[in-house]
């Protein structure tokens, strides 16, 4: 029988973005940033939404759901229903990755109003009309479509204004312009170029309607700061978090001229530690985030021994049961650093 420690390392190690080789695509190369040490400063930001791929797809949900009075619209690649895992590590493997056992949808609709009557997360008619863009590729053998599937219609059991891109071809990734691999890749970095563009198609939706990318040099700042000072124990590390995190401030932003903010996730082996700032650099963000005033927030989860990917912590590897709630310890450490951003 296998114990908990081998089967959370099967967990972190499969699911989610297996590590494995694919052939380089003809990647285009966007204009980047070089990150200057900093501060996250407070800005004049209107609205905070969120958006994420795989165990940052999961954390972008969780955000969502248990911060719905102040975060507005979710945006969530290659992930399902909130609380999947119901902090059970073969659920999370066989039922939020695989489909071998049921998601449980009826159920976790159910946390959800329990938890909300509460006040473990905000009330659930907030999430009703919130604009929710929800995005699986062909492809994606790693977390399978029926998953998916269920992530939208637990949004659509809630009101929440669904648009769902299940027709690419992508493997299990973040689609992007600037990806460096193949369309049906899953592979390091998980940025796949599928000749499309569907971080115009995600921030219409969740904006209401978006201004082209910049195409020329980036005219904002993009800020690594301390995560320390944003988390809960006040060591990053022992959260499984990077002690740095990013954020790209375009210059209107920055002097003063109202913004939305945008909290953008990797997947595992996404992070800092595992690519360096590809994620950041190819997202296809930052481009938008200058002719849209939209401030980019990009969080960074770290590896440890019971997370050595480095994911975002979807299925309670940190131990505690609360970590898809308010209180959760990624959770608040991201929302304080949203609270310090919106003021």
């Amino acid at each position: 029988m296998s114990t908990p420690r081998k089967i959370a390392t099967t967990l972190a190690a499969v699911l989610l973005l297996a590590l494995t080789t694919a052939t380089p695509a003809q990647a285009a190369t966007p204009p980047t940033k070089t990150p200057v040490a900093g501060s996250l400063g407070t800005y004049n930001v209107s609205g905070v939404y969120v958006a994420g791929v795989s165990s940052g797809g999961y954390m972008a949900t969780q955000l969502h759901v248990a911060y719905s009075s102040r975060i507005r619209g979710a945006a969530v690649f290659a992930a399902g229903p909130y609380y999947c895992s119901q902090n059970t590590v073969a659920q999370a493997l066989y039922g939020c990755g695989d489909n071998v056992y049921p998601t449980n949808l009826t159920a976790l609709q159910a946390y959800t109003r329990t938890w909300a009557s509460y006040g473990w997360v905000d009330p659930v008619g907030n999430l009703s009309g919130d604009p929710v863009y929800v995005f699986h590729g062909v492809n994606d053998t790693t977390v399978k479509k029926s998953v998916t599937d269920d992530l939208a219609r637990y949004y659509q059991h809630f009101g929440a204004s669904v648009q769902y891109d299940s027709g690419s071809a992508a493997g299990h990734s973040w689609v992007t312009p600037y990806g460096t691999l193949g369309c049906t890749a899953t592979a390091t970095p998980f940025l796949n170029d599928c000749g499309t563009d569907p971080q115009n198609a995600l921030l219409r939706k969740l904006l209401g309607g978006v201004n082209a990318p910049n195409t020329g040099a980036l005219g904002g700042t993009l800020v690594r700061f301390n995560q320390n000072t944003f988390a809960v124990n006040g060591w990053a590390n022992g959260l499984s978090m990077d002690a740095n995190g990013y954020a790209y401030v375009p210059s209107a932003c920055a002097a003063g001229q109202s913004c939305r903010l945008l909290v953008a996730l990797h997947g595992c082996a996404q992070g800092s530690g595992a690519v360096g700032t590809a994620f950041v650099d190819r997202a296809n963000l930052n481009q938008y985030a200058d002719t849209n005033n939209l401030i980019v927030l990009y969080p960074q989860a770290g590896t440890s021994l019971s997370n050595p990917n480095g994911c975002w912590d979807w299925w309670g590897y940190l131990g505690a049961t609360n970590f898809p709630i308010k209180g959760g310890a990624q959770v608040e450490t991201i929302m304080n650093m949203v609270r310090r951003l919106d003021g």
